[in-house]
């Protein structure tokens, strides 16, 4: 027996949650100074559209990662109940928080001797990370091992491409992903750029298109392009931008996309890097 845990940069909605029984840690944000965890059971959180309202009124936003005793004491109460466990977690590429999965893992490794516990890095974040927890998820509840599992995680997880664009460019700034300069001249230009995540989990600029529309146009014609399995569920992942997040289901469909199309908020840690506007795909494709 075995429990999968994750943490909520994998944005996947309550309902899946309850109904595979997963353990999802919070990642931490502040909002002008305010410290809230990042899951939509809390009452003290700042979701959704009041989260990324607060960013357009002047909010500042800091993140912070799931540190190791928060990933110790969630590991201890399955591990001690009998439950070997499963961390499928955001990218190291991103955050620290695979990185302080591991030290927890060794921790609890000592005290548990007899358990096991592995960490996997989805070099993803957002649905890029959800799709394949999801997937874990049901291979357990169709009765795959812990073992097998894992492999087949490993191998859904590796042609996974995550692809972006944002309204505001000041967001990826204030993340150092460009200077103050480009960010400037690029709102003022209406460039908008396209970003995509790497194998090795980082975030890189894919091309630049010049307006919003022609920006979403260019998001289809990668999927086109890479989509190895349209019958495969996939992903778009908004921040506070459920129009845009339709037409582009609604795109997909007309191009063929067959599988479940899982529309969810960007959660505010990651938002905090996108910024409001800021819409994703996550399919799987021919390759990253």
């Amino acid at each position: 027996m075995f429990k999968i845990f994750t943490d909520t940069g994998a944005s996947l909605p309550p309902e899946i949650i309850h109904q595979y029984d997963l353990e999802v840690l919070p990642l931490f944000y502040t909002v002008d100074g305010v410290e809230y965890p990042s899951q939509e059971t809390s009452n003290a959180t700042l979701e959704g559209k009041a989260f990324y309202d607060a960013l357009r009124n002047g909010a500042t936003s800091r993140t912070s990662m799931v540190n190791i005793a928060v990933f110790c004491d969630a590991f201890e109460k399955s591990l001690s109940q009998g439950f070997d466990v499963l961390y499928i977690g955001i990218s190291s590429g991103v955050s620290g928080t695979y990185q302080a999965s591991m030290l927890a893992a060794q921790e609890m490794a000592e005290q548990y001797p007899e358990r096991k516990i592995i960490a996997l890095d989805t070099h993803a974040a957002s649905l890029g990370e959800g799709l394949p927890v999801l997937y874990a998820a049901q291979l357990k509840n169709a009765g795959s091992s812990l073992e097998e599992t894992v492999t087949k995680t490993q191998e859904n997880y590796s042609n996974i491409c995550q692809y972006f664009t944002v309204e505001d460019l000041i967001y990826l700034k204030r993340g150092g992903r460009i200077s103050g300069a480009a960010a400037l001249v690029g709102n003022i230009m209406q460039i908008k750029p396209i970003l995509m995540g790497t194998e090795e989990g980082q975030i890189a600029l894919y091309r630049k298109e010049r307006g919003w529309k022609r920006t979403l146009e260019a998001l289809l014609i990668i999927y086109e392009k890479l989509a190895s399995d349209k019958s495969k569920p996939m992903g778009i992942a908004h921040a506070d931008n459920q129009e845009d997040a339709k037409f582009l289901a609604d795109k997909l469909r007309e191009c063929g996309q067959q599988g479940e199309i899982h529309t969810v908020f960007f959660d505010p840690v990651t938002g905090s890097h996108v910024g409001p506007g800021a819409i994703a795909l996550f399919f799987y494709g021919t390759h990253r």
